[in-house]
């Protein structure tokens, strides 16, 4: 199978200023999406947009503070959202299946595993999952996630060949949409000295988000362009490498699918510090990190827990899986795994 394509879709582009669903936009993309799934690339759609439907159907026109309104605007509004998706996939042939996430199903192995097989069976069917946040139940995603995250994510997990961030403005600018001197930056590399503007009404995300989202993309070896969901064949020009947006270069990566998610995916529960020698032995010399070579942690991880490595002036250094309780590290046992080898990714 071809590796797929991700498009995300932020709010403003899914829902206009009133809460209604932009339908003549989302068929424009189900259109570029049919020729693209008929060439044989499978696409999955990262879709935000449900909470301000549900806003809408509640009839308040802000988003509220309180995380139960939240949760019901959600709840209210990702089933509207799916049929809007279902409609304009359908005009052209597709099937649109749903795909609901949290942080709980990135950062567990099994459960981060069972997502992948079933985002490649419904690849398998032609089908086009359409996923989202599960913000109905997933507190933290409320108050700290956004889509552009989760989009990266689910790159990563399916190891895509692109990943297409599509926002209202054309890309990464120097200055905030609106002002006189704001200019696309057409190169990633160059996306941190643009002056990042605030989100919208109706989104959690801004192009700050994009641009955090698309490097760790691009770390991951997934080239991504960040450009505007508005217009005609605006995939098929990406697609083809024409200079739409900005473009993120992929980095050369040769790790493992488990590494890639033990770098991206995996929850971090506290952090290892570790002297100059423990640091060149597991950097340098790709051997496990014993626990001899540990000068303190910070966080009350347990044996399974995601750590981060960090060498004596604080600078992390890598990612692991701890073999050991916090506890059980702090006593030194001075031939004890802290982390193994073959469970562990350096930067």
């Amino acid at each position: 199978m071809n590796r797929p394509l991700v498009v995300k879709l932020g709010s403003s582009l899914v829902v206009d200023g009133h809460g209604e669903p932009r339908r003549e936009l989302l068929l424009a993309r189900a259109r570029e999406i049919a020729e693209i799934v008929a060439s044989g690339v499978p696409v999955c759609v990262v879709s935000s947009g449900a909470i301000a439907i549900g806003l809408r159907q509640m009839g308040l026109e802000r988003r509220p503070r309180s995380l139960p309104r939240l949760q019901a605007a959600s709840a209210i509004g990702q089933s509207a959202l799916q049929r809007v998706w279902e409609d304009a996939l359908g005009a052209h042939g597709l099937t649109a299946g749903q795909v609901l996430l949290t942080a709980a199903e990135i950062a567990d192995r099994r459960a981060y595993v069972n997502v992948r097989n079933a985002l490649g069976a419904l690849f398998s069917l032609d089908a086009v999952p359409v996923v989202n946040e599960n913000d109905a139940t997933a507190t933290d995603e409320i108050t700290f996630g956004d889509n552009d995250a989760l989009a990266a994510q689910a790159a990563v997990l399916v190891r895509a060949r692109l990943l297409v961030l599509l926002t209202s403005v054309e890309g990464v600018l120097t200055h905030a949409p609106g002002d006189t001197r704001a200019q696309l930056i057409a190169d990633g590399a160059d996306a941190r000295s643009a002056v990042f503007g605030r989100s919208t009404e109706i989104g959690r995300g801004g192009i700050g988000s994009k641009v955090a989202a698309a490097e760790m993309a691009s770390a991951a070896g997934i080239p991504v362009v960040i450009a505007t969901g508005a217009g005609d064949d605006v995939l098929t020009q990406i697609l083809a490498g024409e200079p739409l947006g900005t473009r993120f270069e992929a980095a050369a990566t040769g790790e493992s699918a488990f590494k890639l998610w033990l770098r991206f995916g995996k929850r971090v529960s506290g952090r290892i510090y570790v002297d100059d020698g423990a640091r060149r032995a597991v950097v340098g010399d790709g051997r496990s990190l014993l626990a001899v070579g540990v000068v303190r942690s910070e966080g009350a991880f347990r044996a399974g827990d995601g750590v981060e490595l960090c060498g004596l002036d604080g600078t992390p250094f890598g990612r692991g899986i701890s073999s050991v309780d916090a506890v059980e590290l702090e006593a030194r046992p001075s031939q004890v795994e802290a982390v193994h080898r073959d469970r562990l990714v350096v930067y």
